[in-house]
């Protein structure tokens, strides 16, 4: 066994989420600890042994504290590794029968797999071990005598026995998460940040108007009571290691036993939660009884916005998590919750300070306050910010920061004004021709002023925004911000609920990209078109299974139809061929390589009693298909996309490219009276001069626009083609 006294220090690394190093250099530092330097995620120093025990019953902050070993350059091959592991006398940490487990993070050249570094080690440790005359100790992942930490970073190693054992984050209250819930040591971070214990000193209220699993209040608790986060975990990883002291220790142990019994008979403050889930809230109680802050908390359901300050309580500090939509297609609902606390903190609460936490500045913005300090922080990979705001007494929060740092007036700027008044404006200019056409989804605006570069599209009763990527010269705050204005004016402006807002991000897409979910929602609409019935999904796609363009194309089809034999290429969601089918055509191919959109397009038939037996379905590449088809058909939609490279293909499709081989393919199975109807939305397309030498062509574009679309004649370019007789 290693020999201690108290005078002998180690040294040792404390790790930490990004962002909390300095936090952490000072927490260490006020537990005895000799702080030498920090590093990205981790701090360095000495410490003697029971500053050591001291720091894992009692950082708030830290997630593990190593006794460090060696720290070696030039670590970049498997047999270097072998060789530093080899040199540390594991005899001396492990006792003979004694488990151990390795945590390896990094990689090197000869090292690209964690999983392969943690058995080098644990090989040089048995090996060590069995040279020694110990039996060859076995791996524990669950609870070994002995826990290795090693970091690997461009050739430098560190290697180190974990005094935590598991994780210091894991108090060991949480087993019921709530949704999406915050590490204990980020939550106190905040808590730290926003200055809760001065105020918790001076007796103030803490209130969570988010509470979820409870985990802000918990923390706030545990400081306010001078309870170390710790105090009841069972385990360290110290307790396997030979050079634990078990006197040192309990020492340690019962300082703070002796502080948490003291700091809840001096604890002045009380904790406040609520969240709209109730399952939230019997989480969060479940979670303060098994941290032992049961007592001092009140929680219930509640609305944000009828949030009310205690009775006679001047100041405290709200703090929480609200989310902050991870997905662009959450932000629209969040707006009103952000509004919302705003409304509250000013209406209720001033003199008090809000913390509010959040992965999107913009939305914590629509606070319409004035935050006087900003912490950078992670919440596991996202990006974050604290933003503290001092909500002033006698109504004087009269302004609120931009992006800029300067102050401006609270409420819709002028830009949203106009905003607003061009979407009036529009739907004053739509509205006769809405009424008289029936017509109940279409397009109301689409970036009539450049600074606010959306296409706001109504389907049903329900508000679809597609933001279009701003180009580099705009800087993305300024377009981000005016994006949070439309989205809060749109409820008011359009009579819609925030919930029935879906925003989407259009940008030129690559790869995968082109056809992957932006969600799982599963969530569909059944909306009517000029009798057709159609399901469309608003949230989960990039498109949303109808293009409102191609309504009039949809109907001249319909006209065409009755009695054709009719083919629908890349046929999407097959909307067109519902169209022909209740038109009069007396049978249909309808070719997509989609899976999902032939699923989509088989429940549309269904919705339209459509007889799947004449109208077939057909999964396959549309060049392939069209070079094996031997069949002719009365009429044909082809309507491919601007550009693929989806791997279903055996080649990448540019419209602009590839039309005349498409066009020339489709025109192989036109029966010699029929109709192909080309249409295509490249904006800046121009067809091949030598496809109106081979055949009629009759441009229809501007004649396949109604009045929604007029504004944009670009949109799609349409062609009827015949045979030449």
């Amino acid at each position: 066994m290693i020999s201690s006294t108290s005078s002998t220090t180690y040294p040792f690394l404390a790790t930490c989420p990004r962002g909390l190093e300095q936090l952490l250099s000072d927490e260490l530092g006020a537990l005895g600890m000799e702080v030498g330097s920090t590093t990205v995620a981790g701090v360095g120093g000495e410490a003697d042994l029971a500053a050591l025990y001291r720091a894992c019953l009692w950082s708030r902050l830290a997630n593990r504290v190593i006794l460090r070993l060696c720290q070696v350059e030039g670590v970049e091959s498997a047999e270097t590794l072998l060789d530093v592991a080899r040199g540390i006398d594991w005899a001396a940490h492990l006792a003979p029968g004694g488990t151990l487990r390795v945590d390896f993070h990094g990689h090197s050249e000869g090292i690209r797999h964690t999983r392969f570094g943690a058995q080098t080690i644990k090989d040089a440790v048995v090996e060590r071990m069995v040279a020694s005359g110990a039996p060859r100790p076995a791996v524990d992942l669950e609870q070994p005598s002995l826990r290795i930490y090693a970091h690997l970073h461009r050739g430098r190693l560190t290697l180190g026995i974990d005094l935590s054992g598991d994780s210091l984050h894991l108090r060991g209250y949480r087993r019921e998460g709530g949704k999406a819930p915050l590490k204990e040591n980020l939550a106190a971070a905040l808590l730290i940040r926003a200055g809760w214990p001065e105020r918790a000193a001076r007796g103030e209220v803490l209130i969570d108007p988010l509470c979820g699993s409870g985990t802000l209040l918990i923390e706030g608790a545990l400081i306010a009571a001078d309870m170390a986060p710790n105090l009841k975990r069972a385990r360290f990883g110290f307790h396997g290691w030979l050079g634990h002291d078990d006197a040192v220790w309990r020492q340690v142990l019962e300082e703070a036993q002796q502080r948490a019994s003291q700091g809840r008979v001096r604890l002045r403050s009380s904790f406040i939660g609520q969240d709209a889930d109730a399952l939230a809230i019997e989480a969060a109680g479940a979670n303060a009884r098994r941290a032992g802050v049961d007592a001092w908390l009140t929680l219930s359901r509640g609305d944000v916005a009828r949030l009310e300050a205690p009775a006679g309580e001047a100041q405290g500090l709200v703090i929480t998590n609200p989310p902050y939509g991870e997905r662009i297609g959450d932000i629209p609902a969040l707006i009103p919750l952000y509004a919302a606390i705003g409304e509250r903190m000013r209406s209720q609460f001033p003199g008090w300070r809000l913390a509010l936490f959040t992965g999107n500045p913009e939305l914590g913005h629509r606070t319409g306050l004035k935050a006087h300090k900003q912490y950078a922080l992670r919440n596991g990979q996202l990006e974050c910010k604290l933003l503290l705001i001092d909500v002033y007494a006698g109504g004087d929060e009269r302004r609120r920061s931009n992006a800029e740092g300067e102050d401006e007036p609270r409420g819709p700027s002028e830009g949203a004004r106009m905003f607003a008044n061009r979407l009036e404006k529009n739907r004053k200019r739509l509205a006769k021709w809405l009424k008289r056409s029936g017509v109940s989804c279409y397009r109301l605006y689409d970036a009539d002023m450049p600074e606010y570069a959306l296409a706001i599209d109504i389907y049903a009763g329900r508000v679809h925004v597609q933001e279009y990527a701003p180009p580099r010269s705009i800087d993305p705050s300024h377009a981000e911000r005016r994006l949070m204005e439309a989205l809060g004016i749109l409820p008011e402006v359009l009579g819609v609920a925030s919930d029935r807002i879906y925003l989407k991000r259009r940008q030129r897409q690559s790869g995968k990209a082109q056809y992957q979910r932006q969600s799982d929602s599963k969530e569909r609409l059944q909306v009517e078109e000029e009798g057709a019935k159609l399901w469309v999904n608003l949230r989960d796609y990039l498109d949303t299974g109808l293009f409102l363009d191609h309504r009039p194309v949809r109907r001249r089809l319909r006209e065409m139809a009755a009695g054709k034999r009719f083919l629908n290429l890349f046929c999407y969601t097959a909307s067109a061929t519902v169209h022909a089918a209740l038109g009069g055509a007396r049978e249909s191919v309808s070719v997509d390589m989609s899976n999902t959109y032939l699923e989509w397009a088989q429940d549309n038939f269904r919705l339209n009693k459509l007889d799947l037996r004449r109208h077939r379905l057909e999964r396959a590449d549309c060049f392939e298909w069209l070079g094996r088809e031997r069949g002719y058909f009365d009429l044909i939609f082809l309507d491919p996309p601007t550009f693929s490279n989806s791997k279903k293909m055996s080649a990448t499709l540019d419209v602009q490219r590839d039309h005349p081989r498409l066009v020339e393919a489709a025109m192989a199975r036109l029966a010699p009276s029929g109709t192909l109807l080309f249409s295509n939305n490249q904006r800046r397309f121009v067809l091949e001069p030598g496809l109106e030498q081979r055949f009629e062509v009759e441009e229809i574009s501007r004649a396949t626009l109604d009045p929604d679309f007029q504004r944009r004649p670009e949109i799609h370019h349409a062609y009827l083609i015949r045979l030449r007789q």
